[in-house]
């Protein structure tokens, strides 16, 4: 197995900034799924107000339907049209690259015309099909690594994508099946990854969830995301995705490992301080 820096990595452009090697961590951050323009409103200009102290670049992330859900009376979405229409909207208004998941290789091109990257879903990662779809749109695809792949794994996962002749991936981290309902974490993975040469994304709010933990829902325990996310931040990663809503407990989709809106700026602040240490950069 090969270990390298997780700095060697390429980088890849996120519309008017990159991500990869040394270059500060970008943050991926957002509800968990769309729930209407004013609410994504809400959470992108709170985003950028915790974002604007240290500089940080960050992609709004939200899903238009969440097509994995624990049990079927579980709220799915807003759906494409409108999903689309919303992440269109944040992109002209805010200014940032936006990001949603895409399920079925049919919507990738569609959604491609929007966002700035697609993210294919940790369960469908081994998606042939899918992930030439993803591929061929030329958009920046955030592959997140299956609860049951190791992270070797992914660089096989990677080259499907590649062989499109799109190399514009990040792998991304969320936690690895530990028995029932639990993930557990394996910050060697990390670097593991980023032998690829793709950038490295830490999903800190997923790795702590509890899937299905509450029967009909997936439980979690949000309080450990922030530790997790400054471990990641230690190792060097390249980004970090970390789910928020302004109360995670009434949210529709994985209110209980998403972090509280008012504190991301704290922890981003905090991030940003392990980010530079890591990667050699001056702390102001």
């Amino acid at each position: 197995m090969t270990v390298s820096k997780i700095t060697d990595t390429r980088r890849v452009a996120i519309a008017d900034f990159q991500v990869g090697g040394a270059l500060p961590f970008g943050l991926i951050s957002g509800p968990c799924q769309l729930e209407s323009l004013d609410h994504a409103r809400m959470i992108a200009e709170g985003l950028a107000q915790a974002c604007a102290p240290t500089g940080t670049r960050f992609v709004f992330k939200a899903s238009y339907d969440k097509a994995n859900r624990s049990s079927l009376g579980a709220e799915r979405g807003v759906g494409i049209d409108a999903g689309l229409e919303i992440l269109g909207r944040i992109r002209e208004e805010f200014g940032c690259p936006v990001l949603t998941d895409v399920h079925a290789a049919d919507q990738c091109a569609r959604a491609a015309e929007v966002v700035d990257i697609l993210q294919i879903p940790a369960f469908l990662c081994r998606q042939t099909d899918l992930l030439f779809a993803a591929g061929e749109t030329g958009r920046v695809i955030n592959i997140k690594k299956g609860q049951f792949l190791a992270p070797w794994d992914m660089a096989n996962v990677a080259a499907k994508v590649a062989s499109t002749g799109n190399e514009n991936i990040l792998l991304c981290e969320r936690g690895t099946s530990f028995g029932y309902n639990t993930l557990v974490t394996d910050f060697r993975g990390l670097p593991t990854m980023a032998a690829s040469g793709y950038p490295v994304v830490f999903d800190a709010t997923h790795s702590v969830q509890q899937p299905g933990g509450l029967g009909s829902s997936s439980g979690g325990q949000r309080e450990f995301a922030p530790v997790l996310a400054r471990a990641a931040c230690a190792v060097g990663v390249s980004m970090v995705f970390i789910e928020t809503h302004e109360d995670p407990d009434r949210a529709p989709s994985d209110g209980p490992n998403m972090i509280p809106l008012d504190q991301m700026q704290g922890l981003i602040s905090d991030l940003s301080a392990f980010d530079r240490l890591t990667k050699g950069q001056m702390i102001r």
